[in-house]
């Protein structure tokens, strides 16, 4: 198999040269043939829920196939960042992704991390799940842009991760100007804004340095374990805003997707089903241990009173979804305030 001529890769990417030295691409396979497939997470280095993911299907694929269909796994940060990882994937130069769908392909994709969709762990696990009514608005739209979804990998509810001071009402962010770091993904910036923090959006890589450096006061949107995993010894305090629920998807090129006979098809959606329901098993346990584990190790945690969040809700909703509404357009919307939950 031979990388197909027509692509154009950046050199700037560390992820193209490997990737056609491995001589992988999107030919036209049948069941009887040897495969070799790549697979990359954009977060996570092999220890993380999301190495193991992407490592245990590789491992399933495998054995499935009785050794046929291989796959080459790349974990964060080994062959670019976030943005990089997903336009390899549209060019068909991954052929298997875990991540979140970058917006700059299709805007409406930011329904993804609209805040405040879901408000409690049984609602977003529904909503979330292959067959909720989030993944049915997505699925259309990642077609679209000629991708194949294959399922969910949900983390939990996303909080506000600072150094030396913390707010837990827009008031208070405003007073004390704190600057938080967000993920330069429409609308998650803006929401910060609308809760009272100045938001900078900053990809993965440098929030470190961001951190130690002053030029922000902490990180947002993830959840605890991202938090206290990577910037421990920075991080002081955990508000467990729940302003979006993390999850990543599992998507799949779709010309890649396409060159597969029936079989392999099966033998590879089978194996993203195994990990993506043993992740619905377990990703509240999962979280609710790293809440545990940070607080053990001197993290504060900290949870809003009930009339903090609601009106963190009502403000970030009428901002936010307003100002979505021309990038998401009335259908999306319309399936939003449909089934979004309802404060209590």
């Amino acid at each position: 198999m031979t990388l197909k001529s027509s692509i154009k890769v950046s050199s700037s990417v560390a992820a193209v040269s490997v990737i056609a030295a491995l001589g992988f691409s999107a030919s036209t396979w049948a069941s009887d043939e040897e495969l070799k497939l790549t697979i990359a997470t954009e977060a996570g280095d092999r220890e993380s829920p999301q190495g193991q993911a992407v490592k245990r299907i590789s491992d399933i694929v495998a054995e499935q196939s009785d050794g046929r269909i291989t796959m080459n796994v790349f974990y964060q940060g080994e062959i670019g960042g976030p943005q990089e990882l997903f336009d390899q994937l549209s060019r068909g130069n991954i052929d298997l992704f875990l991540g979140w769908p970058q917006t700059s392909y299709d805007e409406r994709l930011g329904v993804l991390t609209l805040p405040y969709l879901t408000l409690g762990w049984d609602e977003a696990l529904d909503a979330y799940g292959k067959d909720g009514w989030i993944s049915e608005v997505i699925d259309p739209i990642l077609s679209d842009i000629g991708l194949e979804y294959l399922g969910p990998f949900p983390e939990g509810f996303g909080g506000i991760a600072t150094a030396d001071t913390y707010a837990t009402n827009y008031e208070e962010a405003q007073e004390k100007g704190i600057k938080l770091r967000s993920q330069p993904i429409f609308p998650l910036p803006q929401t910060i804004q609308a809760m009272g923090f100045q938001a900078v959006p900053i990809d993965w890589s440098e929030v470190y340095t961001s951190i130690q450096t002053g030029v922000v006061d902490g990180d947002s949107s993830n959840v605890i374990y991202w938090d206290y995993t990577y910037f421990n010894d920075l991080l002081d305090y955990f508000v467990h805003s729940k302003h979006n629920f993390s999850f990543y998807t599992f998507l799949m090129n779709q010309d890649s997707w396409n060159a597969l006979d029936e079989e392999d098809r099966g033998i590879i959606a089978d194996a993203v089903e195994i990990v993506v329901n043993e992740q619905f098993e377990n990703a509240r346990e999962e979280d609710e241990k790293w809440i545990q584990t940070a607080q053990e190790e001197g993290m504060e945690y900290i949870v809003p009173s009930d009339e903090e969040m609601a009106a963190w809700i009502e403000r970030v909703r009428e901002t936010v979804w307003v100002e979505a509404e021309e990038s998401l357009g009335a259908d999306v919307m319309s399936a939003v305030r449909e089934h979004a939950s309802e404060p209590k």
